[in-house]
């Protein structure tokens, strides 16, 4: 279902659009716009989908155990030299 509806746009935007139109990249000026609106959508999409992962594994981390920089240090240094001694280096 389509449906009709007035919108402005800028000089600019309305010479790019027509641009895309005469070069034959889009049928209409309404396929530009209908493609800018889908490629909105999937950006906001994706973004929102990125901040509900970032949100869940902060929230996991605040769940799990806390572990103090020099402790980390350590275990970031003991895995190191263990990965260096499976490799003979």
């Amino acid at each position: 279902m389509t449906v009709k509806t007035s919108i402005s746009l800028t000089d600019d935007q309305e010479a790019y659009a027509r641009s895309l139109v005469e070069n034959g990249q889009y049928s209409s000026l309404s396929a530009v716009l209908q493609r800018g609106l889908d490629m909105l959508r999937r950006e906001n999409e994706l973004h929102d989908a990125e901040l509900d992962a970032l949100r869940g594994l902060i929230d996991s981390r605040r769940e799990g155990p806390f572990t103090d920089m020099q402790t980390l240090r350590a275990d970031t240094l003991a895995m190191l030299e263990r990965k260096r001694r499976e490799r003979g280096l």
